[in-house]
């Protein structure tokens, strides 16, 4: 398959210029106009991809290089190219920062770059670093600056002065407070959770268009891709059930795409809307925010009485971080408040206010090896020895455990399914079988 599309990667020099914002507003812009837009995030992330999806009116996938590989993100875009009017990449931090970069991704797809930057202290050197930006790779193409958080229009005049014909400014976007989403440790605060979101994302393309400086065309990139092979159904006729509501909402698309193709029926539920966990043959407790949940877990004593069941009846059970956290003796918060959990993995986890770990990670189960990534706010004491330990391919410190205990496995790393679909596959329809 192979087809033209409109597309462009929006990144900027560093994080907090805006990039996520950006992306929205002219994803925002070109959908309420009726386009398909195709947004994707670069890298590891679950809250900005939410607040994209709800902007572009559909689901934001992601884009790594080392979770799913060349091969993968090339399938992923040429997907995207035969359904879209325009494709859209955020970038994740600055442009050049981390191993895979914004920028590797770029160069690997020939995806032209929209750089934000964040103009509100600063005029003339604004070109300044715009053309650092253009120079400083020859494998990708810079088309284009926004000036984010200008004060006026004579600030966008200055800022614009020195750029060349080859590096236009395309918009200059007032600065405007009450256009700012609220944050919390993780970063945004889940797009679920804020009720006026769809205003504030109408708001965000009404300054982007505002702002615009008028003659820009959205250059077109090839895609091309082969047929995917399908994935054997390793899987059919399993019934996978999925925690999935503001407590545990960290899910790749992709990874619910991967497991449907290997031929599982997905049987969402809400604990914290007091739904029972449904009649399946595995379950899935994915990350999120335990933390804040805590005390309405405990008030659906049914959840956890079902959790102890189906691990004892010894039905596989995934825990990522956050789910990990809820099966736990204890869950401490920042302030030291704590509160009971499942009791069904031994151990305590302690909230706190810095960064524990971060880092894409390499965990080799006993089915195969997995890829993903790691960034959490909690540390664990618990007495159990690791099945094993992930490594870091960049050789940073986080090194996460993996836990065995019956049908129970548990991690903090975040899963990245299509890395290893097989491997998933022979957990999922196992019994325990490497309990300590």
């Amino acid at each position: 398959m192979s087809r033209s599309c409109a597309a462009l990667m929006v990144s900027a020099p560093a994080s907090g210029s805006g990039k996520t914002s950006v992306s929205a507003a002219i994803a925002r812009a070109h959908a309420r106009r009726g386009l398909k837009v195709r947004v994707f995030k670069t890298g590891p992330d679950y809250l900005d991809p939410m607040v994209l999806a709800r902007a572009s009116g559909h689901a934001v996938y992601q884009l790594d290089l080392f979770m799913g590989g060349l091969a993968h993100c090339r399938q992923l875009l040429a997907e995207a190219a035969e359904e879209a009017d325009l494709i859209l990449v955020e970038g994740v931090m600055g442009l050049f920062d981390g191993k895979p970069s914004s920028a590797d991704l770029a160069a690997a797809f020939g995806l032209p770059v929209l750089a934000v930057l964040d103009a509100s202290a600063m005029a003339q050197t604004f070109a300044a670093l715009a053309l650092g930006l253009q120079g400083f790779r020859s494998d990708i193409r810079l088309c284009g600056v926004v000036a984010n958080r200008v004060g006026s229009a004579a600030h966008g005049a200055m800022v614009a002065e020195g750029l060349p014909p080859t590096l236009p400014l395309v918009a200059a976007i007032a600065r405007q407070q009450d256009l700012t989403l609220p944050e919390r440790h993780l970063g945004l605060v889940q797009a679920l959770e804020l009720p006026g979101l769809d205003a504030q994302l109408d708001a965000w393309a009404d300054a982007w268009e505002a702002g615009l400086v008028g003659g820009f065309e959205f250059p077109r990139v090839e895609f091309a891709g082969r047929s995917a092979e399908p994935l054997p159904p390793l899987l059919a006729g399993r019934r996978i059930a999925l925690a999935q509501d503001a407590c545990f909402s960290f899910i790749y698309p992709a990874n619910l795409d991967c497991l449907r193709a290997l031929g599982a029926e997905l049987r969402p539920f809400s604990p914290l809307a007091g739904e029972a966990l449904p009649d399946c043959d595995a379950l899935w407790l994915p990350g999120g925010y335990p933390e804040l949940h805590a005390a309405a877990l405990r008030a659906q004593p049914g959840f956890f009485a079902s959790l102890a069941q189906h691990l004892t009846l010894g039905k596989p059970l995934l825990a990522e971080c956050g789910g990990m956290l809820c099966l736990l003796d204890e869950l401490c918060d920042a302030e030291g408040r704590a509160q009971p959990m499942a009791g069904l993995l031994p151990g305590r986890a302690q909230m706190q206010t810095r960064l524990a770990a971060l880092g894409l990670q390499t965990l080799d189960w006993p089915e195969g090896t997995l890829r993903g990534h790691s960034f959490h706010y909690s540390t664990l004491d618990t007495p159990l020895l690791p099945l094993a330990r992930a490594s870091n391919p960049n050789g940073g410190r986080t090194a996460e455990a993996l836990y065995a205990q019956g049908s129970l496995r548990a991690s903090y790393v975040h899963h990245y399914f299509p890395s290893n679909p097989e491997a998933l596959a022979r957990f999922f329809i196992s019994a325990g079988h490497h309990a300590d």
